[in-house]
């Protein structure tokens, strides 16, 4: 682990960012950077809470290739005992955001290193906002960050893959998924006469269980989404004997196929919209996109599995077979260019980490994963620039 992997680390955990206000993380990755003191380093902000750097190299002309960092926390008050937990009440690196970027930056200082023998252009992608929709993904390929790049490289740490090993695979690798939200309208009044109103509580919760018929009944069983409701509230007035006017579902819908995606909305609001009326209530349904599915390139991921074969070890590339329901906004660079996405395990029961799944409060992640993800950032520069 590199001293930048190290200390980035420690205090990008301590000192976390929500999505879109990570004006404070960008300065501290510039000035990492900046105390690189390379010459071929320069560093642009597309967006004031986004950082790119270039470093050209000096063996000649060649390719741009991209490697990407998100750099957003959670909406989580921290519970685990670590020395550099948050110190912002409410914010939380939970999902990996600060070690993806401390491996970036690690990476950054090894290639600096060595930017004599790189024949092309190495793009650092500091990225915002991945964890709340639009995302900052889309964001920066409409502004043309990805404008003359070849391919792009990206990892995710993994809870659910040892410490030292990786896992990828060509075609889809994570789900597009989009949430939702179903307001259900009746007429509340007192609980005694509720012949007398249109109750929405049981109604919702016809719906709930009609909404299921969605996934078991509309779609070909080899392309089934998840689909979840998360939240059923009434408002803010709790009480025993008042039947409310309305109830408010939220969820999600997740799925490997991009028809699948597109059809799904329509049919969760006809269910929706039809058991509301068959009791006299009527349904307001609103559709809050997420992000596509994340497809790697078969031939770029073909080539990553080998690299990491020959750099980490035979037996730490563990192929993956089917692909996870978790969505990912680095799907919208892969939309634009070839590229490929790999998990990097974090695993390590006997010392407690992976134990929690990712965006819980008492995640914790392994820090000799971080070698591993410098590694691979390196070793896709490695594979394609330094030849």
């Amino acid at each position: 682990m590199t001293a930048e992997t190290k200390l980035g680390t420690l205090h990008l955990h301590a000192h976390p960012e929500l999505s879109f206000e990570e004006h404070e993380t960008v300065a501290y990755i510039r000035s990492v950077l900046e105390g690189f003191g390379c010459a071929a380093l320069s560093m642009s902000n597309p967006v004031p809470t986004a950082l790119v750097a270039d470093l050209v190299g000096g063996a000649g002309a060649g390719p741009i290739i991209a490697l990407r960092a998100d750099i957003d926390a959670l909406p989580l008050h921290e519970e685990t005992d670590v020395p550099f937990k948050s110190q912002r009440a409410n914010v939380m690196h939970a999902c990996g955001h600060d070690t993806h970027t401390a491996m970036l930056l690690g990476a950054a200082k090894v290639l600096c290193a060595h930017a004599a023998e790189i024949s092309g252009t190495v793009r650092f992608v500091f990225q915002h906002a991945e964890e709340l929709p639009p995302g900052g993904a889309v964001e920066l390929v409409k502004l043309g960050v990805l404008e003359g790049v070849k391919c792009i490289f990206g990892l995710h740490v993994s809870p659910h893959l040892p410490t030292g090993r990786v896992g990828t695979m060509g075609g889809t690798i994570m789900a597009g998924g989009d949430n939702f939200a179903l307001r259900i309208r009746g007429r509340g009044g007192h609980a005694s006469t509720p012949q007398l109103l249109v109750d929405p509580v049981p109604i919702a919760a016809e719906v709930v269980t009609a909404l299921q018929t969605v996934v078991s009944r509309r779609f070909d069983p080899k392309v089934v989404p998840v689909l979840s409701i998360t939240t059923m509230t009434t408002g803010p007035n709790e009480s025993h004997n008042v039947i409310p006017d309305e109830v408010k579902l939220l969820g999600t819908v997740r799925s490997f196929a991009r028809e699948v995606r597109e059809r799904a909305p329509a049919l969760i609001e006809s269910v929706a919209r039809g058991v509301a009326a068959a009791h006299g209530a009527t349904v307001e349904f609103r559709v809050m996109p997420g992000y596509a599915c994340t497809v790697n390139d078969a031939t770029v991921a073909a080539e990553v599995a080998a690299m990491a074969r020959r750099v980490l070890g035979e037996d730490k590339f563990v192929p993956m077979t089917q692909p996870v329901n978790g969505g990912e906004d680095f799907s919208a660079y892969l939309e634009a260019i070839p590229g490929c996405f790999v998990f990097v395990g974090m695993q390590n029961l006997a010392e407690g980490y992976g134990a929690c799944s990712l965006h819980s409060a008492r995640v914790k992640i392994d820090e000799k994963a971080f070698l591993t993800g410098v590694r691979l950032h390196v070793g896709f520069v490695q594979e394609r620039l330094m030849q």
